[in-house]
């Protein structure tokens, strides 16, 4: 059983499941898609042997030695884009969180793992966000955006699922480091994982290792995946 949020899907998901059927097709794949504080409830209660999740907070929990019983692996980091419908006023390529001061944005609530992020930059900049709208559904924030609601912050990868993305968006990419999310892989403790969960590990590593070399995950760059 493998978690995915609907960006991580967009581009992973489908290169998983073909690796899946490729290498260990008498193995049945679970695939989750939802977002990542629901996954994260999901991981705990065992429901799911996999996740990539996005709290920075799980990464410094397996430092300081403490957690869940997961295992923990840094996978990739991704830069942040505001994304706005292609008719309003044109982006500059790039642009500061600061620069966001009174831009209404459309954006999760508070337990998913990118609005954590997005906060703590926010707070970095001294500036508080123009919520508009709060949605925890990619589809609906994206439908919202394209209908001129507001704008989002999301990775590049939340455009995968249109193929007419360039037509209908545009993006200026947040130039702040703290601004970008970060991927890990969260697992139950090896000694709880199945031999075909063990193995569906390492097929995700290395589908996310194929996709950064071949640069079909634009804007993001490796952690630990080598």
């Amino acid at each position: 059983s493998v978690g995915l949020a609907p960006t991580t899907s967009a581009v992973l998901g489908l290169p998983l499941m073909q690796a899946m059927r490729e290498r260990y097709p008498d193995v049945r794949l679970h695939m989750v898609e939802s977002m990542s504080g629901h996954l994260t409830a999901m991981l705990n209660a065992r429901q799911l042997d996999l996740a990539v999740l996005f709290d920075t907070r799980l990464h410094q929990t397996r430092q300081d030695g403490g957690g869940r019983g997961w295992s923990v692996m840094p996978l990739l980091e991704e830069d942040l884009f505001l994304v706005q419908r292609a008719g309003a006023p044109r982006l500059p390529a790039e642009i500061a969180i600061a620069g966001l001061a009174g831009v209404p944005l459309i954006l999760p609530t508070g337990p998913h793992g990118l609005r954590s992020t997005l906060d703590t930059a926010f707070a970095g900049a001294g500036i508080s966000p123009r919520v508009v709208l709060e949605v925890d559904s990619l589809a609906m924030v994206m439908a919202a955006v394209d209908a001129g609601l507001g704008a989002t912050l999301q990775p590049w990868a939340a455009l995968g699922r249109y193929p007419d993305a360039a037509q209908r968006f545009q993006c200026a990419r947040i130039t702040d480091a703290p601004a970008r999310r970060v991927n890990l892989l969260c697992s139950l403790s090896d000694d709880e994982l199945s031999p075909a969960a063990l193995a569906a590990r390492v097929v995700l590593l290395d589908c996310v290792r194929t996709l950064l070399g071949e640069g079909r995950w634009h804007g993001a760059s490796s952690l630990a995946v080598a």
